[in-house]
């Protein structure tokens, strides 16, 4: 042969894990008189008659990140367990390959080359923790308790029974969960509501309508429920703990002794 070859040549990468894999397409540049290696990430499937056939993903370039065979099996074997939401808890050691399988991931992703269940199983997937940014974040975890033990101890029903309007309930549920995790007074309840708690995504009560007026007015309505209120929580809680109400006497008489009393039995 005289010069270099005017040729195609192509042979693949396979993967560890078994779906998708990099065929590899050898090319020669006639301007430049170089060979170039340029990347297919492709799939094998069958059709609906069951015959085996193959088919391009997405384009991968000339992977010029990533130039060792090793990387490339390590960033095909990354791609499978992304694809097939296999993702390990374990970050991949090579940075580089983590970063080139989540953008080509993505590219498959955006551009519908998954026809797999693969995005609505449930399955793990790494997060760069230096890139993550917050916004408007609240807390939930007591909130969610206090929550809990309302429902059980059935306290909105007991309002709904009274005449209590879905609103009111929710103002109350609001008023009373959130003194009971952090007392305060009126005022302060509307800015922990406001800029520290997620408690309104509980009880389904607009946060914007929270005023200490309102929570002023709650308070005035659920005062006048106090006697029945008490009578029905007694039940509940009797109900809940299997309790049995008792009525103790003790002996109070008003009796006491001067001095140290040291050698009186009685005393």
């Amino acid at each position: 042969m005289c010069g270099l070859p005017d040729f195609c040549a192509i042979y693949t990468i396979m993967s560890d894990i078994c779906g998708m894999y990099i065929k590899t397409i050898r090319k020669y540049n006639k301007e430049e008189k170089t060979i170039n290696n340029y990347y297919r990430l492709c799939e094998s499937y069958r059709d609906e008659n069951g015959f085996p056939k193959q088919r391009m993903v997405i384009g991968l370039g000339r992977l010029l990140d990533i130039p060792n065979v090793d990387q490339k099996v390590a960033f095909l074997d990354r791609i499978n367990e992304l694809v097939n939401n296999k993702s390990t808890l374990f970050a991949v050691q090579d940075s580089v390959v983590e970063q080139m399988a989540q953008h080509y991931y993505n590219e498959i992703k955006i551009k519908n080359k998954i026809d797999r269940p693969a995005d609505i199983t449930n399955g793990y997937d790494l997060v760069n923790m230096t890139t993550i940014q917050n916004k408007d974040v609240r807390e939930i975890g007591s909130e969610g308790l206090f929550f809990q033990a309302f429902q059980q101890l059935k306290i909105s029903h007991y309002l709904k029974n009274r005449g209590w309007s879905d609103e009111q309930i929710n103002l109350a549920t609001t008023h009373i969960i959130s003194r009971a995790v952090y007392p305060a007074s009126e005022y302060k309840t509307v800015s922990w509501i406001k800029e520290n708690s997620a408690i309104c995504e509980l009880t389904k009560y607009d946060v914007a309508k929270i005023t200490k007026d309102k929570l002023y007015g709650i308070s005035k309505k659920l005062y006048k429920e106090k006697a029945g209120l008490e009578n029905h929580l007694s039940k509940c809680t009797n109900e809940l703990f299997k309790l049995e109400d008792k009525i103790i006497l003790y002996e109070l008489t008003n009796t006491y002794f001067e001095g140290r009393m040291k050698d009186n039995s009685l005393a």
